[in-house]
């Protein structure tokens, strides 16, 4: 296996894990806070997420010979933003976290319920995704509103970066949210030596909750973002570059893990689309073979910063809440463009897509269950009607 490595792939694991986790730690952090952790829960989420999916990398790596990449749920953490706390408060999240996790490996190790999840008609699956990033895609903006001082460093550096290398738009975003906070925030006296005590790694053990409110407005929509919009696009990315993965065991064992993590905090962990691009293309090593040790040393990268989320979360927590909302806003464009295209692209579908979108982006909660499930199940109703309509017709 040693003979496989190169510097090559070493500086793309590196990459990949910088990019990896600048790019969308805000989005989590946001969804955690959203169903009511702490900040110190929100921290010990965030390091148990990236340890997991660090460890996961490394172990699927090794096991298959494949430049396996892993993530949280992106997605993931933009529906838990969005979700609102929910009887139990954060405990009932956790359980849901965990369900979540189960199901995971249930569709991986059980092929009728994969295949369940995959026959979710497409545009309502990125009707609802888009229905759910859009409120924190709004965040840009009104940080420019709140103050413009503030929030407009932000948002040019993401464009300007975004024109010449969109890879790299949100680090930059992320390194003029840091310049901001240093130079215009002015910060409460002694809070950087605060901050200097939260390097220790954040771990906090919370007891899951399980309730049906949770599980229908947390459980299931999570389970359906991040197989629909992470571990199935994870396997097509691999697939594009040559490899021939087994899609069932590789879903298990992130299931797997985001069991583990679950009742510290961690939302779920997932097959990565974006960064798997980086590990298993040919900037990563010319010999396809030898390219897994990228999403390898991506694994490492994951743990070492993971270990570091009490210091990123503490730092955070200085800052107007608008401002890091704007970076998690940032990071999602990309994913809310596409989403949206891919929703309203086939006219015998844009109805029901609309219906989706419109339902879930309302944030309404009918009986304790949030938007998102209620958007799928009235975008579910509604292509039914329409198909009913010309089959009659």
């Amino acid at each position: 296996m040693l003979k496989d490595f190169s510097p090559q792939a070493a500086f793309m694991g590196v990459l990949v894990a910088f990019v990896g986790f600048a790019s969308s730690f805000a989005v989590v952090l946001q969804g955690l806070k959203g169903v009511g952790a702490t900040d110190y829960q929100a921290a010990s989420g965030l390091m148990a997420l990236s340890v997991a999916m660090g460890l996961c990398a490394i172990l699927l790596s090794i096991w298959t010979k494949l430049p396996v990449s892993t993530a949280w749920s992106t997605p993931g953490g933009a529906l838990l933003a969005s979700a609102g706390v929910v009887d139990g408060g954060f405990a009932a999240a956790v359980g849901a976290f965990l369900v979540c996790g189960v199901l995971i490996v249930v569709a991986g190790l059980f092929k009728p319920l994969g295949r369940a999840v995959a026959s979710i008609p497409a545009p309502l699956a990125n009707a609802m995704l888009s229905g759910v990033i859009i409120g924190l895609c709004f965040a840009p903006f009104k940080a420019i509103a709140f103050d413009p001082m503030l929030g407009l460093p932000i948002v040019i550096a993401w464009a300007v970066v975004a024109v010449f290398k969109r890879l790299y738009a949100v680090p930059a975003a992320l390194l003029a949210f840091v310049c901001v906070m240093i130079f215009g925030v002015d910060l409460p006296e002694g809070a950087m030596a605060d901050w200097s005590n939260s390097l220790a790694p954040p771990m906090e053990f919370v007891m899951p909750v399980f309730t049906l409110a949770s599980m229908v407005s947390i459980a299931v929509p999570l389970f359906i973002v991040t197989m629909a919009s992470q571990n199935i696009p994870g396997i097509a990315v691999l697939k594009v570059n040559g490899y021939a993965p087994t899609p069932g065991p590789l879903f298990a064992v992130t299931g797997v893990f985001s069991v583990l993590s679950a009742p510290f905090g961690g939302h779920a962990i997932n097959l990565a689309a974006i960064t798997a691009a980086m590990c298993a293309g040919g900037d990563a090593q010319t010999d396809p073979a030898r390219r897994y040790w990228a999403a390898i040393v991506a694994g490492v990268g994951y743990i070492v910063i993971g270990l570091l989320a009490g210091a990123v979360t503490a730092f955070v927590a200085l800052s107007p809440p608008i401002l890091i909302q704007s970076v998690a806003g940032l990071a999602l464009i990309g994913a809310f463009s596409g989403s949206a295209v891919a929703a309203f692209q086939a006219p015998e579908t844009r109805e029901a897509a609309a219906v989706t979108f419109l339902v879930t982006a309302s944030g309404i909660s009918l009986l304790g269950i949030s938007g998102a499930f209620w958007g799928l199940i009235a975008g579910v109703a509604m292509l039914g009607l329409v198909k009913l309509a010309k089959g009659r017709g």
